[in-house]
Formats: structure tokens, sequence, C-alpha cells
């Protein structure tokens, strides 16, 4: 029987992936009317085409079997500190971000960007427990943590 503090971990995690995706799931579900209408604004193409760049550079360098959508990082999970790493801890979440402000712009505006700010939140909270995470299993990330972002380069 796992201990209670790894089912409380994975508890805590999962709670925030399912809110993650059930943001993201509202934001697709608003801007679908927009883009069933084939409409997509430049400022929305280009947040959409900057996730999915940082996103596949970002796979690039942690490879899938690293990769983990759970903040409780693996086992066998190795550090990665170079690619987009190098500049922000949590570019997989800023990919999110990204993403999801496109939707938030091809929505209602006084609905989709109040949502991406609750998913920011999310994403925000489970970096923390992740972060925290990590410094327990890898000694040399506070000090990553130090001269490294979270999500934005050189900002924040």
């Amino acid at each position: 029987m796992p201990n209670p503090l790894s089912r409380n971990r994975y508890f805590a995690g999962a709670v925030l992936v399912a809110l993650q995706f059930g943001l993201l799931a509202v934001l697709a579900l608003m801007a679908g009317p927009t883009l069933l209408r084939g409409e997509m604004p430049v400022t929305g193409g280009l947040l959409a085409a900057l996730s999915v760049g940082l996103g596949i550079w970002t796979l690039v360098h942690n490879r899938l079997g690293n990769f983990n959508i759970h903040p409780n990082p693996k086992a066998s999970g190795k550090l990665v500190m170079d690619g987009p790493y190098r500049h922000i801890r949590h570019p997989m979440y800023t990919a999110v971000l990204l993403v999801a402000a496109a939707l938030a712009s091809l929505s209602e505006p006084w609905l989709g960007w109040p949502t991406w700010c609750v998913l920011a939140l999310v994403l925000w909270l489970k970096s923390s427990l992740e972060e925290r995470w990590l410094c327990e299993k890898f000694t040399d990330y506070a000090l990553y943590c130090q001269r490294c972002k979270r999500f934005v380069p050189w900002i924040f």
C-alpha cells in the first residue's frame, strides 16, 4: 500500500492536471464557433504557432519517456536544462498558456480571458508543487531556479 504522502501528492497533482485539461476544453468550446466560421485573427494564429513551436522544441529536448504530465517527477526522470529549459523552467506550461491565449482571443473576451487567468493560476500552482518535488529529487534544481525564470524568459 502506498504511503499517505505519495497518495496526497498523486491526488494534488491529479486535481491540477484535471483542472488544466478542463479549462483548456472550456476555452476550446468557447473558441469553437469562431473557428467553425473559419475566422482566425493574426494574433490567435501567431500565438498558436508559437505554442506549437515551443512544444516541439521542448519535446525534442525532454524526450517523451522523461516527460510527465503529472507534477510528481518520474522515479527514472532526468533533469533537463538545455534547449528551451536554458531560458525557462516550464516551457511546456508556457506552450499551454500560449495556445490557451490563442483560444481566449477567439472567445468572448469577458469569458475567454478570465478562464485563461484561472488556467494560468492552475499552472502556477502545478509548477510550484513540481518545483518543490524537483528540489527534493535533484540537488542542483534550487540553483537552476535562481538563474532561470519559470514561464517567461528574463521576466517571470
